[in-house]
C-alpha cells in the first residue's frame, strides 16, 4: 500500500496528527468567478434582487462556510480562525470573488479559503437563479498561501 499521511498502517483513514507542529500565522487567499447575465448583474449592482442584498448574503455564507470547514471536509482540522475577508469585483459579465482567511495554528487555511469562495459564489447562484439559470461558477483556485513549514505559495510567481 502506498504511504499516506491519512492512512494508518492498518489501512484505516485518520486525521493527520499536527500536535508536534509549531504554531504560526497562516494565511490563504482563494479566488473564483461566476459568469452571469447582464440582467442578473444589474439586479446585484442596483440592489433590486427580490431575494435581498446578494453580495452581503454571499459574504455571510462564505464566512460561515470557512468557519464550518472541518464539519464539511472529513479530514480537515478544526482551526481557530482569526480573520475572514470576502470581496467581490463586478465585471461586465462575471463577478470575481476573493477570499482571505487568517489563523494562528498548526495547519494551514487553504481549504477554508477555497470553500468560502465556492460557497459565496454558490450563494450568488442561488439568489440569482430566478433570473438566470445558465450561470457558471469557475476558476476556483488557491492564489496565495503563507505560513507553516512549507512556506509561501503564490500563484503569480
Amino acid at each position: 500500500m502506498k504511504k499516506s499521511n491519512h492512512i494508518d498502517r492498518f489501512g484505516d483513514v485518520k486525521m493527520v496528527d499536527v500536535s508536534n507542529k509549531s504554531v504560526t500565522k497562516r494565511t490563504a487567499v482563494a479566488s473564483g468567478t461566476i459568469s452571469l447575465s447582464k440582467k442578473a448583474i444589474n439586479s446585484i449592482k442596483e440592489n433590486v434582487n427580490k431575494k435581498g442584498d446578494v453580495l452581503i448574503v454571499a459574504q455571510v455564507a462564505g464566512i460561515q462556510a470557512a468557519k464550518k470547514t472541518s464539519a464539511i471536509i472529513p479530514l480537515a482540522h478544526q482551526i481557530n480562525l482569526k480573520s475572514i475577508q470576502i470581496k467581490f469585483e463586478i465585471k461586465t459579465n462575471k463577478i470575481l470573488c476573493i477570499t482571505e482567511v487568517v489563523a494562528t495554528g498548526k495547519t494551514g487555511v487553504e481549504i477554508e479559503s477555497i470553500l468560502a469562495t465556492q460557497i459565496s459564489l454558490l450563494t450568488i447562484y442561488d439568489m440569482c437563479k430566478y433570473i438566470d439559470r445558465s450561470m457558471i461558477i469557475s476558476n476556483i483556485e488557491l492564489v496565495l498561501k503563507k505560513g507553516g513549514k512549507s512556506g509561501t505559495y503564490n500563484i503569480n510567481k
